[in-house]
């Protein structure tokens, strides 16, 4: 189930940023307690160290066009996410913040993050880049990347694109390989990754509200669509199509090595692929049903903060100077993740391989941001693996549905 795209922002939000002017808001002077005290006008903005050279241009175009000085933080990307929720309450903090789109329940439930108006630009943006900027209906990120799995095809071994996941395993043993697919699994399993099949059967995590949000008190996991991919993976499992006992490195290996054809995973690793020597084809999930197989969407953006006290200034940077093709592509130069603006991701698609993964995140869908996905993941993938092993995938299935919910409550 596709998530709908929802509306920009309340109207009383506008109203709040239309009292607030430039010459009235500061911000504080020092990188690390950024928003809460008096400074001269100036936005701090937290990043990781790949994305500083990517923001430099855009900070200095801002400052000349504005007079407001940008400063950019190189901040550790591990504890990033929780600085920003442990200094913003005080005061601290920055201005902005650089982020992913799941963050959002959390920083939401923590009141650390300002709404954003995006205006006429949210027409711009690609449709699941804005739907998983979008919480409970209103914007709090401005999205900059849009990262989704694919098969990665060795198109010397096997030269056209699998139609389905019956076609996928004939096209592999007509070329001579025993298990011609491989994605990555491990002892606990991996939902991430085989959750595009699962919504192939019709069994998303959650439902969606009329607004389009993911609804926490609508667990699909035990719709009929669930039972019956829990079925067909204990039938993939048996048959050894999928293994827990190949990991990440495992699974990357057998790729490399051309024991296997077909290799589910992100654009991550599509660079060892290809410095290995490898023809790369990117394909869309083969989907085990007449449906489409519908990956995961991860998005990254920025963040503006609740306590900003400049946030006029914080919205009109990262609409309209981040929000633009030439910044956007910057950053699209720093790993290779397709843009999240549409122009920009078009142009970046110009390469074949991003150009693959953009037509596989068309029918990408917003990983879950709300709270009750925590519940999800601490019992799904324990419960996938267990069935992939010989456990009765009814009963497993049943188990990970009762644990999930009991969990929500």
């Amino acid at each position: 189930m596709k998530v709908n795209k929802r509306g920009i922002v309340a109207a009383g939000v506008i109203a709040m940023f239309s009292t607030l002017t430039l010459a009235g808001c500061s911000t504080a002077g020092t990188p690390e307690e950024g928003s809460g005290e008096e400074s001269t006008g100036s936005l701090t903005v937290w990043v990781d160290a790949e994305r500083v050279d990517a923001l430099a241009g855009a900070a200095e175009a801002y400052e000349e066009k504005t007079g407001v000085k940008v400063e950019i933080v190189s901040k550790d990307v591990d504890t990033i996410k929780d600085d920003f929720i442990q200094q913003v309450p005080t005061g601290k903090g920055p201005d902005i913040t650089m982020g992913a789109h799941d963050w959002l329940g959390e920083l939401s439930t923590n009141g650390v993050v300002a709404p954003l108006e995006l205006g006429d630009t949210a027409e711009d943006y690609l449709p699941v880049a804005l739907q998983a900027s979008t919480y409970d209906g209103t914007v709090y990120m401005l999205p900059y990347a849009v990262e989704n799995i694919a098969v990665l095809r060795n198109a010397d071994l096997v030269p056209e694109a699998a139609t389905s996941w019956d076609d996928m395993l004939a096209k592999g043993q007509a070329a001579g390989l025993e298990h011609p697919f491989v994605v990555e699994q491990g002892a606990e399993g991996n939902p991430y990754h085989l959750y595009p099949f699962q919504t192939a059967f019709g069994a998303p995590v959650f439902g969606t509200d009329e607004s389009g949000s993911y609804d926490a008190t609508d667990l699909q996991l035990g719709s009929e669509g669930g039972f019956a991919f829990a079925s067909w993976l204990g039938a993939q499992g048996a048959a050894g199509n999928f293994n827990t006992d190949i990991d990440g490195e495992i699974a990357k290996q057998q790729f490399l090595d051309g024991t296997a054809a077909f290799w589910l995973t992100g654009p991550w690793n599509v660079g060892a692929a290809t410095d290995a020597g490898i023809n790369v084809a990117i394909d869309s999930v083969p989907s085990p049903t007449a449906e489409v197989a519908s990956p995961f969407a991860g998005v990254k953006g920025f963040f503006v903060s609740s306590e900003s006290k400049n946030k006029v200034a914080a919205n009109d940077f990262l609409v309209n100077y981040i929000g633009t093709e030439d910044v956007q592509l910057e950053l699209f130069k720093t790993g290779n993740i397709l843009p999240a603006l549409t122009a920009a991701a078009d142009a970046a698609a110009s390469d074949p391989i991003i150009a693959g993964f953009q037509a596989v995140g068309q029918d990408a869908v917003p990983m879950p941001a709300i709270p009750a996905m925590g519940s999800v993941w601490e019992y799904w993938g324990v419960a996938e693996a267990a069935i992939i092993n010989g456990e009765d995938p009814t009963a497993t299935w049943q188990k990970l549905v009762d644990d999930v919910t009991a969990a929500i409550k």
